[in-house]
């Protein structure tokens, strides 16, 4: 496992196969939490599409020290899914100025969409360690800056960024074993 690429790596090659890794990467991830804020397989598709879409074009974008390339990942799903909300549909500009073309979905996608959308967040998230999940669940879902966390919980803003890393690999390999 030391010689996978990290994410940033991956965000900043050139080669289109680098992305693609990244997208198997954290696909599980979130299509799992999409799935869980929206009523609908076709709308978990969309969503997920269009942030991986919107990844693909401001990777450039992403830093490392401001935290995990999941975090932002689901930072602009949630983004998405507020913004489809308040729209009543959702968003697919970064997928036209790509020049992705619209897929219709079959059957057996959307029950693939269902199952990976099903895996039980809330159960990973428990069966991590305490000090990981609080750091993962301050940092990812509420956003809340590494030097906050550290005074919240009293260590350093290092430690911090490890069990995020930690936290985040960990259910990262349990929603892959889980087929997310």
């Amino acid at each position: 496992m030391g010689s996978e690429p990290d994410d940033a790596r991956l965000l900043t090659a050139e080669h289109p196969a680098a992305f693609g890794r990244f997208y198997e990467r954290h696909v599980g991830a979130v299509t799992a939490y999409v799935a869980r804020r929206v009523a609908r397989p076709d709308l978990t598709f969309d969503v997920v599409a269009e942030t991986f879409a919107r990844a693909l074009e401001r990777r450039g974008q992403f830093d490392p020290a401001r935290g995990p390339a999941v975090a932002w990942l689901l930072g602009i799903a949630r983004n998405l899914i507020y913004d489809a909300a308040r729209r009543r549909r959702v968003d697919a500009a970064a997928r036209r100025r790509l020049g992705m073309a619209p897929v219709a979905l079959d059957d057996a996608q959307m029950a693939a969409i269902e199952a990976r959308g099903s895996v039980d967040l809330r159960a990973a998230l428990a069966a991590l360690p305490e000090a990981q999940r609080e750091a993962v669940l301050r940092r990812v879902l509420a956003e809340d800056p590494y030097p906050a966390i550290a005074a919240a919980v009293g260590c350093s803003e290092q430690v911090v960024r490890q069990r995020v890393a930690r936290g985040l690999a960990r259910l990262r390999r349990e929603l892959k074993e889980e087929g997310a």
